[in-house]
């Protein structure tokens, strides 16, 4: 019995041996969100926002994010490099409301009052969509790559004027 139970344990330590398993192929986010954006505009995104950049970008951004036009998103506040947004929510006439950053060209959001504390997360896991954008100028180019790899691009003029709310 014995020489058998030490025959099957060395067979199951030796088939764990050996074997690599493969890596999984990175999502078309994750490949998105390491990959430059390419763009024909003469300007990019600055290095660091001032706040009323970071203002017009937070706001084209969640804009197209949500499906919302520009004009429908409020600037709430803001604290450091967070913006604090809002706008009526299409199916109650609520109020939904997020919290936007900006990194480089990279626009991440997070809702601020969903209905569970594990939805209050930044969107910026591999299964979530890649927002970048590109400033040319008064115009606001929202890139998004959805995780299946497909894209769409809106671009706003957000006036500095628009802002001030």
């Amino acid at each position: 019995m014995r020489p058998t139970a030490a025959l099957m344990l060395a067979c199951v330590s030796l088939a764990a041996c050996g074997e690599r398993a493969d890596e999984a192929a990175p999502t078309a986010a994750e490949v998105v969100s390491t990959t430059p954006a390419d763009s024909d505009a003469v300007a990019d995104a600055p290095a660091v926002l001032d706040a009323a950049g970071l203002r017009r970008v937070c706001r084209a951004g969640l804009a197209a994010i949500h499906g919302q036009t520009v004009g429908d998103i409020a600037i709430d506040g803001l604290d450091g490099e967070i913006v604090d947004a809002s706008w009526r929510a299409p199916v109650d006439g609520g109020r939904r409301r997020a919290q936007c950053r900006v990194e480089g060209d990279l626009i991440t959001w997070k809702p601020v009052d969903a209905p569970t504390p594990e939805q209050n997360r930044w969107m910026n896991q591999s299964g979530d969509p890649v927002t970048r954008f590109v400033l040319d100028g008064g115009a606001i180019t929202i890139n998004t790559t959805l995780p299946d790899g497909t894209t769409a691009t809106e671009t706003y003029s957000v006036a500095t004027e628009q802002e001030a709310r």
